[in-house]
């Protein structure tokens, strides 16, 4: 995932989980609509005949509502905890069945004693494998469904489409494919006792049972029909295939960088070497500024500047603020940009451009909502839009609205364009500091920066 361009998840909470394990990071994934790879396919209009003979077959009771599992026979699909809760459920509803489709397998076995209840307990009806469910699902009042983990679910989704509601645990990619009292139910994973009050809830309560299957009849055809998650599919390639073209411009965009870095830092040679000497001596060692930021799609990077503050500290160690360390040789070297003129080396090796969103700290990635990403899709610049039209004196989103049009609207003649305008702003000093700041104020997310 680390060298993917983007990473699709399939269920919105399979993204939280490949987030909170560092697989990839947030600007990276997507889920399409409410998730799914393929959707679920609607099925054919029900044989009332054809449904009975299934019933007869299977010898299920005309009378005996039908709680029913469908998946592989495996330890992690909560089998232990299904069998316990039937057991529980038939206190209360004795005429209640189980209807078992699927077989068992070799890898993550369930447990043996767990095999003879399934095998031995009366109400249970086994199918053995079954090429396809869909005729199955008529005969069910709900669906059972406490598996530990899934990418997503399809089992409830398909149950749904048949008007059944599931019952389903509230774990990865299980929970997506319900929503908690309005299409079925969720319980905790593991926890055979919720398990069992809500089985008994949706057979007893036939009515609230019936209303939970329809709502979720609407729900998984308006965010599941094949078509509509195909559409979404084709959509998201015709934005990926918009992005390498964007990849076309950037490789003109990289040789400009690098023919206007190799030669600045050979003909800035001179006063580079001046200034270095003129930071040792009146601000210390050492000369350079080193900062991890985050670049193109957010990877991070070693930012170097001129060193523009002391290393003053309190008597407890603690450095003193920006404003405190910021001597009037810094404040020179800001105002005039002379402290970027290091970035030359990172725009030559590639973690930077001359031009785009300015790199902000690492500590702002997660407060980013899913737009601010999008200044990621780029690499950073020395000078940017935002810088060229207020600096540091906009608010956090006003400089987010310009990194995103000049992300959607980058061009060698709009970065031409930039330089030049940024050499004016620095000849006439413009937007250094925003009111009351060295810079800007810290980012602290979208909520409290309005």
């Amino acid at each position: 995932m680390a060298c993917a361009h983007r990473v699709v998840c399939v269920s919105p909470s399979l993204r939280d989980r490949v987030h909170e394990l560092g697989l990839a990071p947030a600007h990276k994934t997507v889920v399409l609509g409410s998730g799914s790879s393929n959707g679920v396919r609607r099925p054919t209009a029900t044989d009332p005949a054809a449904t009975t003979a299934y019933r007869n077959d299977l010898g299920l009771q005309e009378d005996s509502p039908v709680i029913g599992f469908v998946g592989r026979f495996t330890r992690d699909k909560g089998l232990a905890e299904l069998m316990q809760a039937f057991k529980e459920v038939q206190k209360h509803v004795p005429v209640a069945q189980l209807l078992l489709i699927g077989d068992y397998e070799v890898g993550d076995p369930v447990a043996p004693e767990i095999r003879v209840l399934m095998e031995q307990t009366p109400g249970v009806i086994r199918t053995g494998f079954v090429p396809d469910a869909y005729p199955y699902y008529p005969l069910m009042q709900v669906v059972a469904f406490p598996s530990y983990r899934e990418g997503l679910g399809l089992v409830p989704l398909e149950a749904a489409m048949h008007g059944v509601p599931s019952v389903v645990t509230d774990t990865t990619g299980a929970k997506d494919t319900v929503r908690d009292g309005a299409t079925g139910w969720r319980v905790p994973v593991g926890d055979a006792d919720a398990l069992a009050r809500a089985l008994i809830a949706a057979l007893t309560d036939p009515l609230e049972a019936h209303r939970r299957g329809e709502a979720g009849r609407a729900w998984v055809t308006e965010q599941f029909d094949p078509e509509i998650v195909q559409q979404r599919w084709v959509d998201y390639y015709d934005q990926l295939l918009n992005w390498q073209e964007l990849r076309g411009r950037n490789l003109s965009k990289r040789w400009f960088d690098i023919a206007l870095a190799g030669g600045g830092l050979i003909a800035l040679s001179g006063p580079l070497l001046l200034l270095s000497f003129l930071v040792r001596f009146k601000l210390g060692s050492p000369v350079l500024f080193k900062q991890v930021r985050p670049g193109l799609a957010g990877q991070p990077f070693t930012m170097y500047k001129f060193r523009s503050m002391t290393d003053e500290r309190t008597l407890d160690g603690e450095l003193l603020p920006d404003a405190v360390r910021l001597t009037t040789f810094g404040k020179f070297l800001r105002s005039t940009s002379l402290d970027e003129l290091p970035g030359l080396w990172n725009v030559l090796i590639g973690d930077i451009s001359l031009v785009g969103p300015r790199p902000l700290l690492m500590s702002y990635l997660p407060l980013y909502n899913e737009r601010q990403h999008r200044r990621h899709e780029v690499r950073p610049g020395i000078t940017g839009w935002a810088q060229v039209n207020g600096r540091n004196t906009l608010s956090w989103e006003e400089k987010f609205d310009h990194d995103l049009w000049y992300v959607e609207n980058h061009s060698l003649a709009l970065d031409l364009k930039i330089l030049v305008m940024t050499a004016q702003k620095v000849f006439q000093r413009e937007g250094i500091s925003a009111n009351g700041e060295v810079t800007m104020p810290r980012f602290t997310g979208s909520n409290s920066n309005p």
